[in-house]
């Protein structure tokens, strides 16, 4: 793609000058109609030199000034504008017009096919104007203040100024059809619009400083290596047994005599009914007095202990035939205990009870 270069009279800040043109080796009908239409005096164009020439007189001249578009603005900052229940006083009292005009400083019909134009001066100052009057008020007023914001709106207003001046409008060279007598025209075919949003997008907002990110500083636990058990205080701390003993009942209880192992437990109630139903009366009659192995004898009395349900299934540990002795108060016989072959009278000399 060719590089598009411009004269240096749309350079910002320049002054007018009489614009560039670069026609083709063959000019174009429409643009050869069009010059013949403005034309007060019929002047021959039969060649290319003659359209250059008739072309730039009439771009030249003092009363080329086209009308680009036209962009209603605030006539004051809006602290200061008139409040009325009509619209269409609003509108007359509070709004005027800003008429964006400028002048052809590049044609090109050979290699970009384009028409450039630059903003006349009077168009510039009033923009100018209206940005720092009205338009710098306005965004002042809906920011926030900071340390920096008058430092900022000058800047902007500056900006602005540097845009407004650097600022060329570039469209298609048919844009020309436009030319009407001594040079004046009008962009058609929809021009204007692009034209009034290029110029509004000149006025940027005035944005206020990004907060400051502030770094939220955690502190980090701290684990004295005093304490105990630091190292896994994350961790359930377990139960702890109770102190108290589980409670026991009274005819379990084991005496500290060594005794040997009954196979069955059996209550207070059986032990008698059944030693009393096979034990003979001679046996009872050879019976010594026993020594009680207790200071306080135990009695099966049902006012002073419970009684518990009689057990379905035997015990692992059974008990010693001294704790069933001493808790019944009776002694047992020859076989009592399950069939393991013992007598009476091979313990009772050492585990004698009460009767």
């Amino acid at each position: 793609m060719p590089i598009s270069l411009l004269p240096a009279s749309a350079a910002a800040f320049a002054p007018r000058s009489a614009p560039t043109i670069v026609l083709a080796s063959k000019v174009e009908q429409w643009l050869t109609q069009t010059l013949k239409r403005i034309n007060r005096i019929k002047r021959p164009l039969n060649s290319v030199p003659q359209h250059y020439r008739c072309l730039t007189e009439t771009l030249s001249g003092s009363a080329a000034i086209w009308t680009l578009c036209s962009i209603m603005v605030p006539k004051a900052p809006d602290s200061e504008l008139r409040k009325d229940s009509n619209p269409l006083v609003e509108a007359l009292f509070n709004y005027q017009f800003i008429h964006i005009e400028a002048y052809v400083v590049h044609v090109d019909m050979v290699s970009q096919h384009e028409v450039a134009f630059k903003l006349t001066q009077d168009t510039i100052d009033s923009l100018i104007e209206y940005h720092k009057d009205i338009y710098s008020v306005d965004v002042s007023a809906s920011t926030w203040n900071w340390a920096e914001k008058e430092v900022q709106l000058k800047k902007l207003q500056e900006e602005f100024v540097q845009a407004v001046n650097r600022y060329v409008f570039r469209t298609g060279v048919r844009a020309l059809e436009g030319l009407e007598e001594d040079g004046a025209g009008e962009l058609l075919d929809g021009r204007s619009e692009d034209v009034k949003n290029a110029v509004m997008g000149l006025f940027l907002p005035l944005l206020p400083p990004p907060p400051r990110i502030v770094d939220v500083v955690r502190p980090t636990p701290q684990v004295l290596s005093s304490s105990p058990g630091a190292g896994n205080w994350w961790q359930p701390t377990p139960t702890l047994p109770s102190t108290h003993p589980a409670p026991v009942d009274s005819w379990r209880v084991v005496p500290s005599t060594p005794s040997p192992t009954a196979t069955t437990v059996t209550t207070c109630s059986d032990t008698q009914s059944s030693f009393w139903n096979t034990l003979g009366l001679n046996d009872i009659q050879q019976l010594p007095s026993p020594t009680p192995s207790f200071s306080q004898p135990a009695y099966c009395t049902s006012s002073q202990y419970y009684s518990p349900p009689m057990a379905t299934a035997p015990m692992p540990s059974l008990p010693l035939p001294s704790m069933l002795a001493s808790q019944c108060g009776s002694s047992f016989m020859n076989g009592g205990f399950g069939g393991f072959g013992w007598s009476y009278n091979d313990f009772a000399p050492q585990y004698a009870t009460t009767i």
